[in-house]
């Protein structure tokens, strides 16, 4: 997956590398930490992350 992702963080974020990256390939959400790109990756479809993002948005 990493050779086909774009990974984007937050315009947002702090500088402090406590930070996640989202990339969308294919049909699914990837979400990783920056602290460890090389780490585990997080996959959810895009109707259920699409779904977590109302939810926060909700509770503003």
């Amino acid at each position: 997956m990493e050779a086909f992702a774009n990974w984007r963080k937050s315009s947002r974020s702090a500088g402090q590398g406590n930070c996640v990256e989202v990339a969308l390939v294919s049909r699914v959400v990837a979400v990783r930490d920056t602290k460890d790109r090389d780490g585990a990756v997080l996959v959810f479809p895009r109707r259920q992350w699409a779904a977590f993002l109302s939810g926060l948005r909700d509770r503003r």
